[in-house]
């Protein structure tokens, strides 16, 4: 059995979770309303303030989403009640980011500027011009936002330049040294 999935999860307060004969799972909360469809396998059971969530075999396939089935219903509830934010900053001499409309403009010391859309649903703001905040309550759409982000400038190891996670930890290497 998994360890994860056989959790039960506990509903946090002004939300409400709907699951529909056609495996559909409808969340709602403050922040908004989330939505997902559950494999083929896997069942849910909900009262008032917890949801279990179990597997009808001991299939592999099946085995395998039932953990992964478990996570993504805990993650779309504290979207919709708490949301999620990450937040990356940017290094490096007339490196700088900027909203506009609805995409992020980007100026990481190439011939040109990296404009990248910003999905519905989130909310992108810059400050400083080096510090960038990406929220939402789509765990998912987050994070992937922001890792595309990142990929047009890693971190390198010498001078640390590019964009980083805020707290990520930069491994640097020593420069050529003359002798």
């Amino acid at each position: 059995m998994s360890r994860v999935g056989k959790q039960i999860i506990s509903i946090p307060d002004k939300v409400t979770i709907k699951v529909g004969s056609d495996r559909s799972v409808q969340v709602k909360g403050p922040k908004g309303e989330l939505g997902w469809t559950l494999p083929l396998g896997i069942a849910v059971a909900s009262d008032s303030t917890t949801i279990n969530v179990t597997r009808d075999s001991e299939d592999r396939k099946v085995r395998a989403l039932h953990g992964t089935s478990q996570r993504l219903i805990t993650n779309m509830l504290i979207g919709v009640s708490q949301g999620y934010t990450r937040n990356l900053e940017i290094h490096g001499v007339g490196f700088r980011a900027s909203v506009k409309g609805s995409n992020i403009d980007l100026q990481l010391g190439q011939s040109h500027d990296r404009l990248h859309p910003i999905p519905q649903g989130v909310k992108v703001t810059v400050t400083e011009n080096t510090k960038i905040a990406i929220e939402g309550i789509d765990k998912q759409v987050v994070g992937q936002l922001a890792a595309d982000i990142r990929a047009y400038y890693p971190p390198e190891p010498y001078k640390a330049k590019g964009v980083r996670y805020v707290g990520e930890h930069i491994r640097r290497k020593a420069g050529k040294s003359v002798k």
